[in-house]
């Protein structure tokens, strides 16, 4: 039984060395959130695949929201949390909590965890060295624009201080907190954040962590999840979709148009899903093509 096991385990190995091959010395921008987030074995297994892939001689790089953080957080400081076509409204008041969630506690959260196996993360905002440069961004509604606050559309992304960090054998961890040129502070959606960051970075590949399989052919008649599709079947697919994968797939268009040779919708309550999509033949989730 031990001489199987083993052999198994060296098979896994063997299995991975083309893929170690193929993406030694590549840039990877996961987008983490979800489960993933808030289960703490999940937790633990992330920190861990991270810290694998740079062992690994590639390059990581962690990008994160904090949804459901931030409710709790306005909930128990009795601000009420409203949402407008999909996205939070964030008065100046809320916008203080968000900023002290992600910044002061989910990223802390995820640099901690990752540094239990070595000096590798850092924590960063998108405010940091003018990281993420954002400008208001209006909610659609009826096809009129409607103010929703201190929430930011990317318009221009400065890479260089994540590079020379990357450089430096780190592990960036970005929280999705915006700068506009006026001063204001904004909150972006993390999904649209990782995929300018993979842009900016010129990545090898954009992965984003979610709570669904991947996406699904024909849903929710059936649940055949779609392995790999191109950036033009993709945005034919995209009406049709549901309003909670919308960001992660723009986000995936958005990196394979701009340049990123491939974008993953992975789920994360799989343990390891991380290690199983890159250092596998298999693979799991949905890849996005450029073409």
């Amino acid at each position: 039984m031990r001489t199987l096991s083993a052999q198994a385990k060296a098979e896994s190995l063997i299995e991975a060395l083309p893929w170690l091959t193929r993406f030694h010395g590549a840039t990877v921008v996961i987008k983490y959130g979800g489960n993933a987030m808030t289960d703490e074995s999940l937790k633990s297994g992330f920190a861990e695949d991270v810290v694998f892939l740079q062992h690994a001689g590639l390059r990581p790089v962690v990008v994160h929201g904090g949804g459901p953080q931030i409710s709790s957080a306005l909930a128990r400081l009795g601000i009420e949390s409203t949402f407008t076509a999909g996205l939070r409204v964030t008065t100046p008041e809320a916008m203080e909590v968000v900023r002290m969630v992600l910044v002061g506690q989910v990223n802390r959260d995820i640099v901690g965890l990752v540094n239990r196996h070595g000096p590798f993360a850092v924590g960063m905002s998108g405010e940091d060295a003018h990281l993420f440069t954002a400008v208001r961004k209006h909610a659609i509604v009826d096809g009129e624009p409607v103010d929703i606050g201190q929430v930011g559309e990317i318009i221009k992304v400065d890479p260089g201080a994540v590079g020379a960090l990357i450089d430096n054998g780190r592990i960036p961890i970005v929280s999705s907190v915006a700068r506009g040129d006026d001063g204001e502070i904004y909150n972006v959606n993390a999904d649209t954040a990782a995929a300018a960051l993979a842009v900016a970075l010129e990545a090898q590949k954009l992965i984003v962590l979610t709570d669904v399989e991947g996406l699904y052919a024909n849903w929710p008649d059936d649940t055949d999840v779609i392995d790999q599709l191109s950036a033009g079947e993709l945005e034919t697919l995209m009406p049709t979709l549901s309003s909670g994968m919308v960001p992660k797939m723009e986000a995936c268009l958005t990196a394979v148009q701009g340049g990123v040779p491939q974008a993953h919708v992975l789920d994360g309550r799989v343990p390891h899903s991380l290690l199983l999509e890159i250092f596998t033949n298999e693979g799991i989730g949905t890849m996005v093509m450029p073409g």
